[in-house]
């Protein structure tokens, strides 16, 4: 148990002090972490791109999840500074790979790394990374390091389920993918790894299996809430903030919620048209973009979206309100939380 003067019971007989922590603070000792750890090695070839990649920067929202949710049940931060680099250079080589695999040029508004050092580079730093988070991970022994490395590697064969269901969902016909395929697959491509990045922090500090199993869904609901409003701002976002070309997803083809549940709401000469519009892959991408959102439009689809943002946020709220810790060091999780809705980028 936590009470309220920052003194905080382990889950026994011993008791620590621990100074409640800001938001801010967490992403300033993530950002340290990076800054201070070494990437590029021989052959600097295979390490130039991994350096590049995790000095981008980002919103470094796994690693800070990981480190807020071991300072809820009473865990030090010194014992998890490996893992939070693991979880985040795991994060980064997902977003490698995907970059490939979707042809994304743009990563955080920079070239993303096949397109300065080549597709083969690419394949072969990205699977270097995966390697790397394990070696983090095992940096700093723990008693349930059995545990977190199968939580580690529970999350990443989903996240990798969710990408090839995402990759299935491109030879299907807009039609023929539901919203709840849709809801399962960025459950597991997206949203697992900010639940379990927050589980792991909380076996890293030895927490009851109950009040984990109400951490992991709060981050579920997070990650739903954020790959929603990631495809929000696929089609609506602002280039120069979003660091991304927008209506990437609709050049691309790919059924995210945005075309599916405006399949929903449309009528059925709409619903026509955007069966049209995606399935004519002559058409020019751009003027794709401009009619289809132009449908987006004239259907209402934004509202309905936010809506389902809003839905998922207010779930993750009340998840986070039923775990047993202390309300202040609740306060960063709760501030992340606040900070994500409505973002830009």
């Amino acid at each position: 148990m936590h009470n309220k003067n920052g003194k905080v019971a382990l889950w026994g007989n011993q008791y620590i002090f621990n100074m409640a922590h800001t938001l801010n603070d967490y992403l300033r000792e993530v950002e340290t972490l990076f800054k201070e750890e070494r990437f590029i090695f021989d052959p600097k070839e295979l390490y130039e791109p991994i350096d590049y990649t995790l000095r981008l920067g980002g919103k470094r929202i796994r690693p800070t999840l990981l480190l807020a949710a071991n300072a809820l049940f009473g865990g030090r931060e010194e014992e998890v500074r490996g893992a939070a680099l693991g979880i985040e250079t795991f994060h980064n080589f997902t977003l490698l790979h995907d970059d490939l695999m979707d042809r994304s040029p743009l990563r955080r508004g920079q070239p993303t790394v096949y397109t300065k050092w080549g597709d083969n580079t690419a394949v072969l730093s990205g699977d270097t990374m995966f390697a790397l988070a394990w070696r983090y991970f095992l940096r700093q022994p723990t008693p349930r390091l059995r545990e977190i490395l199968n939580c580690f590697n529970e999350t990443a064969i989903e996240v990798c389920e969710g990408q090839q269901k995402d990759m299935n969902f491109e030879k299907r016909a807009i039609g023929d993918v539901s919203l709840e395929e849709y809801m399962d697959m960025i459950r597991q491509k997206t949203a697992v790894l900010l639940a379990g990045a927050l589980k792991i922090g909380a076996l890293y500090a030895g927490a009851p299996d109950g009040e984990i199993e109400k951490l992991y869904a709060f981050g579920l609901h997070l990650g739903l809430a954020f790959q929603l409003q990631d495809d929000l701002l696929d089609g609506y976002g602002d280039t120069a903030v979003f660091g991304k070309k927008t209506g990437q997803d609709i050049r691309d083809l790919k059924k995210n919620y945005l075309v599916l549940r405006a399949l929903q709401l449309s009528s059925r000469q709409q619903a026509d048209e955007l069966t049209r519009l995606f399935g004519d892959a002559a058409l020019d991408e751009d003027e794709r973009v401009v009619r289809v959102m132009a449908l987006y439009d004239a259907i209402g689809l934004k509202p309905s979206v936010e809506e389902a943002i809003g839905e998922e946020f207010r779930a993750a709220g009340e998840c986070l309100g039923r775990i047993d810790a202390d309300e202040t060091l609740k306060a960063p999780l709760r501030e992340l939380t606040a900070t994500l809705v409505g973002r830009k980028k």
